[in-house]
C-alpha cells in the first residue's frame, strides 16, 4: 500500500516538474511545432508567454471552482437537512438547467451585465461546475447507513457533531470524486473564455482557429490537457491521503 502510494506520489512530482520545464522553455516548443508544422511562419503564440497563459488559467479555474465548492457543499447539506428536504428536487433541477447553457451562451449572456474578461467567464464556470459538487455531496451524505447515525445520537452527539464528526467524512470520497470532476470541467471549459478577453489558455486556441495556424491551437489545447491531467491525479492523491486520515 505504501508502495503504490508513494509511486503515486512520484508520478504526480515527475509531471509537474515536466509541466514546469515545457511552460518555462518556449524553444522546446518552437522546435516541435516547427517540426510538426513547416509551413507555419510563426508556431508560438506572440501576445504572452505560455508561462503568463497558464497562470490566468489557474485563477480562473481556482476562482471558479472554490465558488462552486462553497455553494455546492453549502446546498448540499442544507438540502440532506430535515428542514431543506423540500428543496432538493428544486435545487437538483435549477442545477442541472444551468448545465444545461453552452459555455458560449453563458459568456453571450453575462457580458452585458458584466462586462468582458475575467468576470463572464468565472460566472460561467461556476455555473458548469457546481453541479457535480452538488449532486456528489447529497449522493454521499445521503448514502450513509441510518445505524451509524442512529448510533452517533446514542453516543449524544449534537446534530453538528454528527455532521462534522461522522458525515461529511464518510462522504468524503463521493465529494471528493465531485470536486475532481468540477476540476477537470472546469479546465477544458475556460478556453472558451478568450473569446470575451479573459485570456487563459484558450487565447492561443482562439486566435489559431481564427488565422488558421494549428500551432498556436495546439500549444493551448496540449497544455490545457497536460494541466487536467495533473490535476485529476494530485485531487485523487490528496482524496487519497484525506481518506486515510479519517479513518
Amino acid at each position: 500500500m505504501k508502495r503504490a502510494r508513494h509511486g503515486n506520489c512520484l508520478i504526480i512530482l515527475l509531471l509537474l516538474i515536466l509541466f514546469f520545464f515545457l511552460v518555462f522553455n518556449m524553444s522546446i516548443w518552437e522546435t516541435a511545432l516547427k517540426t510538426l508544422f513547416p509551413q507555419e511562419k510563426e508556431v508560438i503564440y506572440p501576445r504572452a508567454t505560455l508561462a503568463v497563459l497558464v497562470g490566468e488559467h489557474l485563477i480562473l479555474v481556482s476562482v471558479s471552482t472554490l465558488m462552486a465548492l462553497f455553494t455546492g457543499l453549502l446546498f448540499g447539506i442544507f438540502v440532506t437537512r430535515p428542514v431543506g428536504r423540500d428543496f432538493l428536487e428544486i435545487v437538483n433541477d435549477i442545477t442541472a438547467l444551468a448545465q444545461t447553457f453552452p459555455p458560449v451562451a453563458v459568456l453571450a449572456l453575462a457580458v452585458p451585465l458584466m462586462g468582458f474578461g475575467v468576470k463572464p467567464t468565472v460566472g460561467a464556470l461556476f455555473l458548469f461546475s457546481i453541479l457535480p459538487i452538488l449532486r456528489n455531496t447529497i449522493s454521499g451524505l445521503d448514502s450513509l447507513a441510518p445505524e451509524v447515525l442512529e448510533a452517533a445520537r446514542g453516543m449524544g452527539l449534537s446534530r453538528l457533531q454528527i455532521l462534522l464528526k461522522i458525515e461529511l467524512p464518510l462522504a468524503l470520497p463521493v465529494i471528493m470524486a465531485g470536486i475532481r470532476i468540477a476540476v477537470v470541467i472546469n479546465i477544458g471549459t475556460a478556453t472558451v473564455g478568450a473569446v470575451v478577453g479573459a485570456g487563459g489558455l484558450g487565447a492561443p486556441i482562439i486566435s489559431g482557429l481564427v488565422r488558421n495556424n494549428p500551432a498556436f491551437v495546439l500549444e493551448g489545447a496540449a497544455t490545457a490537457a497536460f494541466l487536467a491531467v495533473i490535476a485529476d491525479q494530485l485531487l485523487s492523491s490528496i482524496e487519497r491521503v484525506m481518506v486515510k486520515t479519517e479513518y
